[in-house]
C-alpha cells in the first residue's frame, strides 16, 4: 500500500472518529416528511426528559392482521423509536399476546379484566377471508405505576383505514399522556361539588376513575356554607378545579357567592347543567312526561360570565338511536332501534384550518347528548370558544312541552329545521371574570371579596348526562360513552377528559392533539382489480433495475481490471 493510500485511509478513519465524537455532544435528527409526523413536540420532549429510570412500553399490536393495522404498527414503532432516540430509558417491545394457542382463552380474559378490549377483524387475502383478533393497545410501566394506551380511536361508521388515519394523528398525544401519567406525580386537585342534587358517584364512576390517574379528586359538599361560608370558601380555594355535574336543587345565594369567588380567585370550573327537567329513565317507565324549566338560581351568575342557558330542548334530525321493544319473536322480546330526536349526535365544531381548532375537540368523534339546551353567548370581555354545536338541521323547542316515546314514529320535515340549527351546547370561557355579586349586597361578609378576578378558564356544557355512565346488570359502572342498549360507543369520555386536561394542563400536553398527519389511503378495490399489474410495478420492476445495475457493475468492473492485467 503506497503513501497516498495510507493518507486516504488515515483521513477516512479520522473523519469517522470525529463525526462520532461530535455526534455524542450534538444530537440532531432530520424529519423529511411533509407533515413532520416524526417531529416530537416540545411538550413531549419535556415529558420524556423527566424519565430518569427505565420506562417499559409493551405494544400488543403484533400478529397476522390486515394491512391497515400493519400501517398502524409501523407508525407506532417509528414514533417509539423517535422517543427512544431522545431518551434511551424508554424501552419498548411488540408482543403477540395470543402467540401460545393453548393459553388463548386465559390471556383474552386477562385482557378483558384490564379493560384492553380486543377487536375481531377480517383478513382478506385474494378472496380468502379469515377472522383474526387484534389488541390495539399498549401498556406503559414506570416503577410501580402502569397505564394503558389506546392505539386505535373509535369512529362510528368509519372504515378501518379511516380509523387508522385518525389514530396515527392521535399517537403522539396518547403516548405522551401515558408517559406523563406514570412518570409525573399528581399535583392538581379536583373538587366534585355535592349538596345540590348532583349525579351520584356511581353514575360518574368511569369518569372519576380515569381522571384519578393524573389528579387528586375529592367530594366537596356545600352543606357547610349555611353555617360557615367563609371557611367553606377557604377550603374550596385549595382545589384547582371544581366540577358541578348535573345539579337538580337550586343553589342558595351564599353557595353561589362561594362558587363565584372561587372562580374570581383563579379557580377553574366545569359546569354540566340541565336547564330543563326531563329524564330518559323515567320516560322509559311512563312512556310520556312533561318537560318543564328547571330553576337552579344560576341565571344571574352565568349572565355575568357572558352566557345564558335557555330553558328549551334541542330537537335534532342528526340523532342517536334508542332501542324500544316492538313485539315478541320466538321466546324473547324483539327490540328495534329508532332515531330519538331529543338525543342529538353532536360532532365537534372544527375550523377549516385544523391548526386553529381547539385541542379539546380536535380529532374527536361524535358524542351523545340527551335533552340538551341551547347556550346563548352574550357580549362582554370574556373570550368565548364554541366547542360543540347541534347539527344545522336542529331547532329549539320551548318548554313546558310533552315528550312521549311514540315520537319515534315522527317523520320530521327538513324544512322545519332549516336555518334554525347549529345551536351551541358547549362553550369555553377564558379571561378576567367579573363577579356575579359586583355592585350588589353580599349574601355573607367576605374579607377577600374581589369584584374582578384573575385570568382563569371555565367550560359550560348544557347537558349533565354527557358525563353519566350506564350500569350493567350487576349495577357496576360501564365505560363512559357506551350505550348498552344500542351497543354504540360515543366519544363522551374522551371529550370530558380533554376538558379536564385543558383546564388544568400547564405543560401544554393537550395541544399535541392539534397535530395533523396526512396518510394516503390505499384504494383496495383498485388494487384487487389490477393485482398483477401492481405486483409487477412494486416487486418485479425494482428487481429488474437491480439486475441491470448488477450486470453493468460486473461488466464494467471486469472490463476495467481485464485491461489493467493486459
Amino acid at each position: 500500500m503506497n503513501t497516498k493510500n495510507l493518507k486516504k485511509l488515515f483521513l477516512t478513519i479520522s473523519s469517522v472518529i470525529l463525526l462520532n465524537f461530535a455526534g455524542y455532544f450534538y444530537f440532531k435528527r432530520f424529519d423529511l416528511t411533509s407533515d413532520k409526523r416524526y417531529t416530537l413536540s416540545e411538550t413531549s420532549l419535556n415529558i420524556i426528559k423527566e424519565v430518569k429510570n427505565p420506562l417499559y412500553v409493551d405494544v400488543f399490536l403484533e400478529g397476522y392482521f390486515p394491512g391497515e393495522f400493519k400501517k398502524l404498527q409501523t407508525e407506532t414503532q417509528q414514533l417509539l423509536e423517535e422517543f427512544k432516540a431522545y431518551n434511551p430509558n424508554i424501552i419498548f417491545q411488540f408482543v403477540n399476546p395470543l402467540e401460545k394457542e393453548e393459553e388463548r382463552d386465559k390471556i383474552m380474559q386477562q385482557f378483558y379484566d384490564r379493560g384492553l378490549t380486543p377487536l375481531n377483524v377480517t383478513v382478506n387475502d385474494k378472496g380468502k377471508q379469515t377472522q383474526e383478533v387484534v389488541f390495539p393497545w399498549a401498556v406503559v410501566t414506570y416503577g410501580s405505576k402502569s397505564t394503558k394506551v389506546p392505539l386505535l380511536k373509535n369512529m362510528m361508521g368509519a372504515s378501518t383505514a379511516e380509523k387508522v388515519v385518525s389514530s396515527v394523528q392521535h399517537l403522539e398525544y396518547a403516548f405522551a399522556n401515558g408517559f406523563n401519567t406514570v412518570s409525573k406525580k399528581r399535583e392538581k386537585k379536583i373538587a366534585i361539588i355535592k349538596g345540590n342534587g348532583e349525579l351520584h358517584e356511581l353514575l360518574i364512576a368511569d369518569f372519576l376513575k380515569s381522571v384519578r390517574e393524573n389528579y387528586f379528586i375529592g367530594p366537596f359538599t356545600l352543606d357547610s356554607v349555611a353555617k360557615n361560608p367563609t371557611g367553606t370558601l377557604k377550603e374550596l380555594k385549595k382545589y384547582d378545579l371544581a366540577i358541578i355535574a348535573k345539579p337538580t336543587v337550586p343553589f342558595s345565594d351564599e353557595e353561589k357567592q362561594v362558587l363565584d369567588q372561587f372562580v374570581i380567585h383563579g379557580g377553574k370550573s366545569l359546569w354540566l347543567v340541565d336547564q330543563v327537567n326531563m329524564e330518559m329513565d323515567s320516560l322509559m317507565t311512563t312512556g310520556e312526561n312533561l318537560a318543564f324549566p328547571r330553576d337552579l338560581n344560576l341565571n344571574d351568575l352565568f349572565f355575568k360570565y357572558g352566557i345564558r342557558i335557555k330553558p328549551d330542548l334541542i330537537k335534532d334530525i342528526m340523532a342517536t338511536p334508542i332501542s324500544l321493544a316492538t313485539g315478541q319473536q320466538g321466546s324473547g322480546t324483539q327490540y328495534t332501534k329508532f332515531p330519538w330526536f331529543y338525543s342529538p349526535m353532536i360532532y365537534p365544531t372544527e375550523s377549516k384550518d385544523k391548526s386553529k381548532t381547539n385541542p379539546i375537540v380536535s380529532n374527536l368523534d361524535g358524542l351523545k347528548f340527551e335533552f340538551t339546551n341551547p347556550i346563548e353567548l352574550l357580549h362582554n370581555n370574556i373570550r368565548k370558544t364554541i366547542l360543540l354545536q347541534s347539527s344545522p338541521y336542529s331547532k329549539a323547542v320551548g318548554t313546558p312541552t310533552p315528550v312521549a316515546l311514540n315520537m319515534v314514529q315522527e317523520r320530521p320535515d327538513q324544512k322545519d329545521f332549516t336555518g334554525k340549527g347549529s345551536l351551541t351546547v358547549a362553550v369555553l370561557l377564558e379571561g378576567d371574570f367579573h363577579s356575579g355579586f359586583q355592585n350588589r349586597i353580599l349574601p355573607f361578609k367576605e374579607p377577600d371579596f374581589s369584584p374582578v378576578g384573575k385570568p382563569t378558564k371555565m367550560i359550560v356544557i348544557s347537558d349533565g348526562d354527557v358525563v353519566k355512565n350506564q350500569l350493567d346488570k350487576n349495577y357496576q359502572p360501564m365505560e363512559l360513552g357506551y350505550d348498552k342498549w344500542t351497543n354504540n360507543l360515543y366519544a363522551n369520555k374522551e371529550f370530558m377528559l380533554n376538558c379536564v386536561n385543558y383546564l388544568l394542563d400547564d405543560n401544554g400536553l393537550i395541544n399535541i392533539r392539534s397535530k395533523t398527519v396526512e396518510l394516503p389511503l390505499l384504494d383496495t378495490n383498485k388494487v384487487q382489480e389490477n393485482y398483477f399489474y401492481y405486483q409487477i410495478l412494486t416487486v418485479g420492476l425494482p428487481l429488474f433495475f437491480l439486475a441491470i445495475f448488477g450486470f453493468l457493475f460486473t461488466y464494467l468492473r471486469k472490463r476495467k481490471y481485464s485491461k489493467s492485467i493486459q
